[in-house]
């Protein structure tokens, strides 16, 4: 990291975000609540750190620059009402936008130290905002940083290290693998906050050991915070789970000295983020023969242009784009490419993980529901035919409210959001979903018509023995007993016994309506001898052997 850099390996300006999304899991205990996530954070009050952030569509037009009517126009109609809801009108309330967003203040800037003996480097945190979706219970944690004036070989290693939310390992050594070997959160004085613990191992084995889920390193558990892990025993009303891999989602803009100076191997670890590698190829030749045609979007990889030699990189769960650093336009943040890596990028990215993320979350529900079930208990029963219905609608919800296919109309924006879904393979993973959902839904529709058939078959059992004596006592209005002058308490005793040998009798075919079924199916055919009709009425009272 003291090594002077060379020519064309200089990044000047280096941005990283990163997006990781999570399950928002329900209370338990004292913790339950019916208000929705955001209702709950809110009602923190100071005690929590995160603020709601008053975004630019609010109305004051003092706020509202040209980057935010850039970002607006560049989505489909029904992707902007997702996006920033529907103004007031007259006619009633305006539109809610389908996400809330947090932010907190306290968190400015982080210093990380990738290897041990390495000079740490302080980063700015630009934003850490929290997203929490309507109908869908995901909560997505954005991070911001920024740094200028790094070798290409130290940025690749922040883009590599940085967004891991527990180390992979430890080497013989003890140090904790593909991780930072050191993070600090810091206030806008340079005060630590909160500082990770990777190099700890004792107490990522123990937790694994006896919760079966991995340990969420503790500069990110401070950084969620008061959202709580929900394996641990803490109290929290907001609670979460981890729901994809443990790196998080990364985004990268990366202005360097000279783009055409950089090697095919330096895009390839660019575009998988991974990290500087010490100068060895990190693929055999022939893994990597397609990577331009799946990876790279170069229609900017060209002299002309307001941003020449600008070249996209997207490989799912990366987005990196990397340009001149003399380009005016390319560093722009108000018209040029980093506004649009900021804005428009960022929020194609976002919905192509919520997509991804909300799948995944539903896949969870289904197999979580039939963990829990137990037919032998009615509850259990109950509990599994509620939460599959739930899954369902919200499944519904989601399709309508959040599936997109097409986002916009502009080649770039279309081009990049294609590339991530295919990449994420989400249109296989919402084919997958799907099936699953309407599976136990059906299940669900199949079970309830036949227990309406089976309960169907017992009433026509009940009516048709029933019958028998309500013709026999009822033929020419007979009454076998002339009790009418009676005295009444007669009438009584009369009644009672009456009632209750017909109730028994009426429970009794109930209970035998099943074989008593059989035996009408039996009796009802004509191809059927004498004898086996009535082998069949002895069946019904005829005890069955395993």
């Amino acid at each position: 990291m003291t090594q002077a850099p060379q020519s064309g390996t200089h990044v000047h300006e280096l941005r990283q975000v990163l997006l990781w999304p999570l399950r928002l899991m329900p209370g338990s205990g004292a913790d339950q609540t019916s208000r929705r996530p955001w209702e709950v954070l809110q009602a923190l009050g100071e005690t929590s750190p995160w603020r709601t952030v008053i975004d630019e569509f609010d109305g004051d037009s003092a706020k509202f620059h040209e980057r935010h009517y850039n970002e607006f126009v560049t989505f489909l109609p029904y992707v902007q009402r997702f996006l920033y809801g529907e103004a007031r009108t007259g006619r009633g309330e305006a539109g809610e936008a389908s996400m809330r967003v947090f932010r907190r203040h306290d968190v400015a800037q982080v210093r990380v130290t990738s290897r041990p003996g390495d000079e740490p480097l302080v980063l700015q945190v630009i934003h850490a905002d929290l997203y929490f979706f309507y109908d869908v219970d995901v909560v997505m944690l954005n991070v911001e940083v920024g740094a200028g004036n790094l070798p290409l070989a130290q940025a690749q290693e922040v883009l590599y290290r940085f967004g891991r939310g527990y180390p992979a390992g430890w080497d013989e050594d003890g140090q904790a693998l593909h991780c930072m070997h050191k993070v600090e959160w810091l206030d806008a004085r340079g005060n630590p906050l909160s500082v990770s613990d990777a190099q700890n191992r004792d107490l990522f084995l123990a937790h694994v050991c006896q919760k079966r889920a991995p340990r969420i390193a503790s500069h990110w558990k401070f950084l969620l915070e008061p959202l709580v892990y929900d394996p641990v025993a803490e109290p929290g009303a907001l609670r979460y789970r981890q729901i994809e891999y443990y790196r998080m989602p990364v985004m990268a803009f990366l202005s360097v000295e000279d783009p055409q100076a950089l090697t095919r191997d330096d895009f390839i670890r660019l575009g998988h983020v991974m990290g500087n590698g010490n100068g060895a190829s990190p693929y055999t030749a022939r893994q990597l023969d397609d990577f331009e045609q799946q990876v790279c979007y170069d229609r900017f990889w060209s002299p002309a242009g307001a941003a020449p030699h600008t070249r996209y990189l997207c490989s799912g769960l990366s987005l990196v784009v990397v340009g001149d650093a003399k380009s005016e336009y390319f560093c722009c943040r108000d018209r040029g490419v980093l506004a649009q890596f900021r804005h428009q990028h960022f929020l194609l990215f976002l919905i192509a993980h919520l997509q991804k993320s909300s799948l995944l979350m539903f896949s969870d529900r289904l197999a979580e529901a039939l963990n829990c079930l137990n037919v032998m208990d009615a509850n259990s029963v109950r509990r599994f035919k509620r939460r599959i219905r739930a899954s369902f609608e919200g499944f519904l919800r989601f399709t309508h409210r959040y599936w997109f296919k097409d986002i916009s109309e502009q080649a770039l924006v279309r081009a990049l959001f294609g590339m991530c879904s295919t990449q994420l393979g989400l249109e296989r993973l919402h084919a997958e979903v799907k099936v699953r959902v309407e599976d136990m839904n059906g299940y669900l529709e199949a079970d309830s018509l036949r227990r309406q058939a089976n309960t169907v078959v017992r009433l026509t059992v009940v009516t048709i023995f029933g019958l028998i004596g309500t013709v026999t006592t009822g033929f020419l209005g007979m009454n076998l007993l002339a009790e009418a002058d009676a005295s009444m308490e007669r009438r009584l005793v009369i009644f009672a016994v009456t009632f209750i040998v017909t109730t028994v009798l009426t429970a009794y075919t109930m209970i035998k309506s099943k074989r008593l079924s059989d035996f009408l199916d039996v009796l009802s055919d004509e191809r059927l001898p004498f004898w086996t009709k009535m082998k069949a009425l002895v069946g019904v009272w005829r005890t069955e052997k395993d």
